[in-house]
């Protein structure tokens, strides 16, 4: 396998059609680029001259050493990290490609030296971390929930949902207000929104106004600001999904918000649902990814839609310096 460090250009043009997260795209990656202190590098492996592995990586030097990251902290990316996708039915062939693929950008980003600490959140479509345990680094499970809508309708979506959230859809579509898709400066409100909310919470609310504005500007059609307004046009609430080439992904918002004593956020969401089953923005859509079921808090309500509970990997170094970091990276998270 020859692995080169290459351009977004390039990377843009060496990506499968399915099977990466939205934040692999070359836009998001070069809003990530924008908006934090490390520099993006990006490897691609090639079997012959077809692009068959992946790896987005963020690389922040320091004094006392380097950090690997993929995602960086901080930015609400809940997923990124390598993608392998051996063309070969080989159950031998696709261990081989993604072994040689992770040790040979072990080597490209010197992950071996003491002074680095790295750490991935790798997509559920990655589904092999085993090199990685092998060369003795720590690996764990995480989890999203997703809907999977490839072969039903949102009605029979929502007939598998809990009692309470069937009910929320059913009472707020008898509500004078309405859900539509807006943009930049409804993004604006669901920022504004949610950063008040986790203040009132007393939380760290780590994203940038400009950060969130140029995400959802240089990935177009891919985000959605779903908004739901009063019989005045008045703002309730609002939702900034992002869209991969399989699923849509819950963002940003969706902040408790009532109107005449009901919830209006289960209409958003089912908004979403409708869009992904409808194709829109992208015929290739067959998944709403959720969020939030690592955090006991959110998963009583986002278990409620009846989707299916995904588990992903987390990769990261061992040692001293890593707990250190993974404990100052869990802070800023929360």
């Amino acid at each position: 396998m020859d692995i080169e460090r290459v351009g977004l250009s390039e990377w843009g043009d060496a990506l499968p059609d399915s099977g990466f997260e939205v934040f692999h795209l070359p836009g998001a990656l070069r809003v990530l680029d924008d908006h934090t202190d490390g520099e993006l590098q990006l490897f691609v492996g090639y079997n012959g001259s077809q692009a068959v592995a992946f790896f987005p990586a963020m690389v922040t030097d320091r004094t006392v050493g380097r950090t690997v990251t993929s995602p960086p902290p901080s930015m609400n990316v809940p997923k990124l990290g390598p993608l392998v996708s051996s063309p070969s039915p080989k159950r031998r062939k696709q261990e081989q490609t993604n072994k040689e693929f992770v040790r040979g950008v072990r080597d490209e980003l010197d992950l071996d030296d003491s002074r680095t600490v790295f750490r991935f959140l790798c997509s559920p479509a990655y589904g092999d971390p085993r090199p990685y345990i092998w060369d003795d680094d720590a690996v764990s499970v995480s989890f999203t929930y997703r809907l999977d809508l490839a072969d039903r309708s949102p009605d029979e979506a929502l007939t598998a949902a809990s009692k309470s959230l069937r009910r929320s859809v059913r009472d707020g579509r008898d509500l004078d207000v309405s859900v539509s898709v807006e943009g930049v400066e409804a993004a604006r409100r669901v920022f504004d929104q949610t950063k008040e909310r986790y203040e009132e919470q007393g939380r760290s609310f780590t994203l940038s106004w400009p950060y969130v504005k140029d995400l959802v500007t240089w990935l177009d059609e891919r985000a959605r600001v779903y908004v739901v307004r009063g019989p005045d046009d008045e703002f309730l609430s609002g939702i900034v999904a992002l869209f991969s080439n399989d699923d849509a992904l819950y963002w940003l918002g969706g902040t408790r918000a009532d109107y005449d004593g009901t919830s209006v956020n289960a209409l958003l969401h089912w908004r979403i649902v409708e869009d992904v089953a409808a194709g829109r923005p992208l015929d290739s859509l067959t998944g709403y990814d959720l969020m939030g079921a690592d955090t006991e808090r959110l998963s009583r309500y986002k278990s409620k839609f009846g989707a299916d509970l995904v588990p992903y990997h987390v990769v990261e170094s061992k040692g001293a310096p890593t707990a250190m970091a993974k404990r100052v990276y869990e802070y800023v998270r929360r």
